[in-house]
């Protein structure tokens, strides 16, 4: 089970919630709340690419070694 916790796959979950949620929202809201919907995917989409910059730019963590 541990394969499938990958960013990779944690992403692609991502986007195709985000796809329901707004194909949703513009078939059944108003404009004004489909803007709000995209104002708001606009925000995840600005955080969801910084985080993934930083974890190709940036090395993972060392494991700790404890002195014996």
């Amino acid at each position: 089970m541990r394969r499938f916790r990958t960013y990779r796959n944690y992403s692609i979950g991502c986007f195709v919630v985000w796809g329901v949620l707004l194909a949703i929202v513009a078939a059944t809201q108003t404009a004004q709340t489909r803007n709000r919907m995209l104002i708001v995917f606009g925000g995840w989409l600005i955080g969801w690419t910084s985080a993934s910059v930083a974890r190709l730019v940036y090395p993972p963590p060392k494991p700790c070694r404890r002195a014996t």
